[in-house]
């Protein structure tokens, strides 16, 4: 019952998280759409107000018309002033409480690296590699931060602090995927980024927009730094966007995060990301850059190159020391269901049957049964990709042997 409650409660946050991140992700394109789409206002401007651009648009069976104002707008700052940024704070705590229920509450299957290539890394106990994730997000936003105000504390170095954020980003991918499990490498990367995103609303965006309306209402002339500061933030947070969408979905997709070189993919559909978001804020500007979805591509068309699968070698020295059920050998030359039906049982059956055995789980990992001989014939292209990519078992918790991920991958029912 513990289980199902936990897989329960997994279903409702997940619902929770992904309608407000619709929210607010829908909402921020929006916003830089109407942004990058204004133009200069027709006819004579009123010099009490500091109209810069404007839009028209028809959408909805009506049509509207959109102005923008820097400090002085032509309307009271009251009560009916939209504000933006509950979406925000939602999507980001309802993330974080899909992470400690999934992954924190279950460290030691999913955040534990014992493959790490770093020594330290491979050793760490449950708690350590939840307090080092933990320290991931708190670290990854303030080096992202100090960033922003060593760099281009005035705006006037943008461009630059554009490259320094990516090259900070490629550090996340590198680091985590050499730390933590392949999956969850992924998420605690776009996790980064998404707290960058929620932190520039709570930290920058919204106090300086709150001091611009005091001041305002007060008669004073609002700092304009303040609304600059806002912006950039608010550029960065749309590049980010859509490398975040594919981190946090990245884990229906083994062969990206089970690969060697996972932080390099991982970098690149990041690139690929920022690349396709370029596209569409110069398409608002009226400008057709062909050549930046062409670039995204031949990232996507690399990637695909890099991850494809490769077959396992073993040395037979290897594979007999790694099996840890000696009285169980398999014969190396068997590519029979029935002994892939035998791996599959005392490797994978705990997790994937009708009633699971192991902790955690209420049902079947994507409703995959393994107990029968049928279902296995059925998923064979799936078993043979998640097993070879070291995917699953996941962090080998059953010790499947090299030895038996090449009889899987040498599989022809």
């Amino acid at each position: 019952m513990e289980s199902y409650l936990m897989e329960f409660g997994n279903l409702l946050l997940r619902w929770l998280h992904v309608i407000v991140a619709i929210a607010w992700i829908g909402e921020s394109i929006y916003f830089v759409m109407l942004d990058n789409s204004l133009t200069k206002p027709n006819g004579e401007k009123d010099s009490r107000y500091d109209l810069i651009g404007e839009m028209s648009s028809v959408h909805g069976g009506g049509f509207y018309h959109n102005q923008k104002y820097l400090t002085h707008p032509p309307f009271p700052l009251d009560e009916k002033l939209h504000w933006s940024f509950w979406k925000s704070y939602t999507t980001w705590l309802s993330g974080f409480a899909l992470f400690c229920l999934l992954y924190l509450s279950n460290a030691s299957v999913y955040l534990v690296n014992p493959a790490s290539p770093w020594a330290w890394a491979a050793v760490l106990t449950p708690e350590e590699a939840s307090v080092a994730a933990l320290a991931l997000l708190v670290v990854g936003w303030l080096f992202y931060d100090e960033l922003c105000r060593r760099i281009s504390p005035d705006m006037q170095r943008d461009g630059l602090l554009s490259v320094a954020v990516s090259i900070m980003m490629s550090g996340v991918a590198y680091f985590s995927s050499h730390v933590f499990q392949g999956r969850a490498a992924f998420l605690l990367t776009g996790a980064v980024m998404a707290t960058c995103m929620s932190a520039n609303v709570f930290f920058w965006i919204i106090p300086g927009q709150r001091r611009m309306v005091k001041a305002l209402n007060a008669g004073e002339p609002p700092n304009p730094l303040d609304g600059k500061r806002g912006k950039q933030r608010s550029v960065h947070n749309t590049y980010f966007t859509l490398p975040v969408v594919f981190l946090m979905i990245s884990n229906h997709y083994a062969f990206t995060y089970s690969n060697e070189a996972s932080w390099f993919i991982m970098t690149l559909f990041i690139l690929a990301g920022a690349l396709i978001r370029q596209y569409f804020v110069l398409r608002h500007q009226g400008q057709n850059m062909l050549t930046l979805p062409a670039a995204s591509g031949i990232l996507l068309f690399v990637i695909g190159m890099i991850a494809s699968p490769t077959d396992i070698k073993v040395a037979p020295t290897e594979a007999k020391s790694s099996n840890s059920h000696d009285n169980k050998s398999i014969p190396a030359n068997s590519n029979d269901t029935h002994m892939v039906s035998r791996i599959l049982q005392e490797r994978c059956v705990s997790c994937h049957a009708a009633r699971p055995t192991q902790a955690g789980f209420s049902a079947p990992p994507a409703g995959i049964l393994l107990d029968n001989e049928q279902d296995i014939l059925r998923h064979q292209i799936k078993i043979k990709q998640v097993v070879t990519s070291r995917y699953m078992p996941l962090a080998n918790l059953t010790k499947m042997s090299d030895e038996e991920r090449q009889q899987i991958s040498q599989w022809k029912p």
